[in-house]
């Protein structure tokens, strides 16, 4: 299950934070305040805004069956309209929930939706070299590899090289205006 978050889910965002926090310390920079539900009303607020104005969308993911507990993430994040028609992609999924295939098929409406509603033309992803997890799961959707970024990304307090990546809508065409 897919959806966007509200202030009701903060305590649940809140200890899926945690448990990231600690089992994907190695990949995730760590940001200031996201321990406290305060930051988070206030984010909850900016995220649905910049949705609505078409500057990325935040999805958390939920097993069906359970509506309660938060087991991943992925956004469509830092949309760029215009020429580029692009955003970058970002995702994270529970430990004990990873290689089963849960972030791949969350993933397909997510890029679906890309695609279609957002009319974006390319999508982007990263990941550190040694995540082959990530890598799989990019390769699986049909991302290409671009390249890779040196010292790209600060994560627990080293500059970490990124691999790049992107996967590219062959049908786009510009919305008329």
């Amino acid at each position: 299950m897919i959806r966007t978050l509200s202030a009701k889910d903060i305590p649940a965002y809140l200890d899926y934070l945690a448990a990231e926090r600690r089992d994907h310390a190695r990949w995730t920079p760590r940001r200031p305040h996201e321990d406290s539900a305060t930051h988070w009303r206030t984010m909850f607020r900016v995220r649905e805004k910049d949705r609505r104005e078409g500057r990325s969308v935040f999805f958390a993911l939920f097993l069906k069956g359970n509506p309660r507990e938060i087991v991943g993430h992925a956004s469509l994040s830092n949309v760029v309209p215009g020429a580029f028609q692009a955003c970058h992609l970002g995702y994270a999924l529970r430990k004990g929930h990873e290689g089963k295939g849960l972030m791949t098929e969350a993933l397909r409406p997510i890029l679906r939706h890309a695609f279609g509603p957002m009319n974006l033309h390319r999508v982007m992803a990263n990941y550190m070299p040694s995540n082959r997890r990530s890598a799989r799961v990019l390769k699986g959707l049909g991302f290409r590899r671009e390249g890779l970024a040196k010292e790209y990304l600060r994560i627990a307090g080293r500059w970490e090289d990124h691999v790049l990546t992107s996967l590219v809508n062959p049908r786009w065409r510009p919305k008329p205006t």
